[in-house]
C-alpha cells in the first residue's frame, strides 16, 4: 500500500521552533531526518487549535520517519485528540507512555475514553495508581475528567462533589484553575443548581480574561440566538387576517342554520346529557389511570435520587480519604505548569519554545 503524501510545511515552520530537549531526543536520528521530523513536530503543534486534521498529518509525517520516539508518539496521541479520532488517541499516547514512562497524558487519555462513550474506563484510569504521580496540574484536570465522566453516568450530585477540593475557592488564578471553576459550573447546571452555577460560570470567566483557558469558545457555543426575520412575522399577520374573515363568514352561516335547528334542540339536549355521563365516567377512569402512574414517576424519582445520594456520599469519602493520605492532595500556591485535556480545556501541546511564525 502506498504511502500518503506528506502535508507541506508551511513556510518560516523548522525543527528550531522546537525547545531544546525535544531537538535533544531528534538529534539521534541524523541531521537530515531530523530536520524533517522537527518540522512536520513543529507544523502538527502551530495547527493544533487552528486545523486539528492538518495537525494530525503532520503528526502522521512525524511518525512515519522516527516512530521509535517517545515525543513523535506524544504529538500524534494529542493531534489525535484534538481531531476527535479518540482510538487513535489512546493507542498513540499508551505507546508514547510505554516508551517514556511518563503518565502526564493520563487525563487525556481517560477523556478519550469518554470520547469513545466509556466512562467506566475513564474512571478506572481517573482511579488508578498512576492517577496519584500525577502533578498538581494533572491532578486537577484528572479530577474534571472525572466529574464528566460521573454525569456521563447521570450521577450529577457525585460530579459536583468530585470537584470540590480546596484550589476551587483560592485566590490564585490559571488556565488550569479557570477551567476548574467552570466544569464545577457545569456540574451545578446538570444538577438543577442553577443559581449557584451562574456564580462559579462567572468566577471562572474572571480567571480566564487573557482567554488562555479558552472558555469565552466554549460558553458562546451554549447561547441561543433568535433568528427569526420579519418577512416570517408579515406572513404570519397576513395569515391572520384571512382566519379572521373566514371566521366572519362562517358566523353568518351559523345565524342562518340556527333558524333552520330550533326543531331539533329537543333532541340534541337529550343526547348532550347523555354524552355528558359517558364523559363523567371516562374522565374518572382517565384519572385513576393518571394517578397510578404518578405514583410510579415518584417512586422511580425516589429511588433514583436514593442512588445519586449514595454514589455522591461514596465520593465524598473517597476525596476525603484521598486527601488525608496525601493522594490527591492540593495546596493554596497557584497552579502553573503544562495543561491537559478536560472536557472544558484544551490538551497539552508538545514541548515547544515558540510558536512558528505564520503560514506564508
Amino acid at each position: 500500500m502506498p504511502l500518503e503524501r506528506d502535508p507541506e510545511i508551511p513556510e518560516g515552520i523548522t525543527a528550531g521552533d522546537l525547545d531544546r530537549e525535544v531537538r535533544a531526543e531528534l538529534a539521534g536520528l541524523g541531521r537530515e531526518l531530523a530536520a524533517e521530523t522537527g518540522a512536520h513536530l513543529a507544523a502538527a503543534g502551530f495547527f493544533f487549535e487552528s486545523d486539528p486534521e492538518r495537525a494530525w498529518a503532520h503528526a502522521v509525517a512525524a511518525r512515519r520517519r522516527a516512530a521509535r520516539l517517545g515525543v513523535v508518539r506524544e504529538t500524534a496521541g494529542l493531534a489525535a485528540y484534538r481531531a476527535g479520532m479518540y482510538a487513535d488517541a489512546l493507542s498513540e499516547l499508551r505507546t508514547a507512555r510505554r516508551m517514556t514512562g511518563s503518565n502526564i497524558h493520563l487525563p487525556v487519555m481517560a477523556d478519550s475514553e469518554r470520547g469513545l462513550g466509556r466512562p467506566e474506563r475513564a474512571l478506572e484510569l481517573a482511579h488508578s495508581p498512576e492517577g496519584r504521580t500525577l502533578d498538581r496540574n494533572s491532578k486537577i484536570e484528572l479530577l474534571i475528567v472525572e466529574s464528566g465522566a460521573r454525569s456521563d453516568l447521570g450521577q450529577h450530585d457525585a460530579a459536583v462533589v468530585v470537584l470540590q477540593v480546596p484550589e476551587l475557592d483560592t485566590p490564585a488564578n490559571s488556565p488550569t484553575l479557570a477551567r476548574l471553576r467552570f466544569a464545577y459550573s457545569e456540574a451545578l447546571n446538570r444538577a438543577a443548581r442553577e443559581r449557584e452555577a451562574a456564580t462559579w460560570r462567572e468566577r471562572a470567566m474572571d480567571s480566564d480574561r487573557d482567554g488562555t483557558a479558552d472558555l469565552y469558545a466554549q460558553a458562546d457555543e451554549d447561547e441561543i440566538i433568535d433568528l427569526e426575520d420579519d418577512e416570517t412575522s408579515d406572513s404570519d399577520d397576513a395569515s391572520v387576517d384571512q382566519a379572521e374573515i373566514r371566521d366572519d363568514v362562517q358566523d353568518e352561516n351559523d345565524e342562518v342554520d340556527v333558524q333552520g335547528d330550533e326543531d331539533d334542540v329537543h333532541n340534541d339536549d337529550v343526547r348532550d346529557e347523555n354524552d355528558d355521563v359517558q364523559d363523567s365516567v371516562q374522565n374518572h377512569d382517565s384519572d385513576s389511570d393518571d394517578e397510578d402512574d404518578r405514583d410510579d414517576d415518584d417512586d422511580e424519582q425516589l429511588i433514583d435520587d436514593d442512588v445519586n445520594q449514595k454514589v455522591a456520599g461514596d465520593v465524598k469519602l473517597n476525596v476525603i480519604a484521598n486527601e488525608s493520605s496525601g493522594g490527591a492532595q492540593f495546596t493554596d500556591t497557584e497552579v502553573t505548569g503544562p495543561t491537559s485535556a478536560s472536557p472544558t480545556g484544551p490538551a497539552p501541546l508538545p514541548r515547544f519554545e515558540s510558536e512558528a511564525k505564520g503560514d506564508a
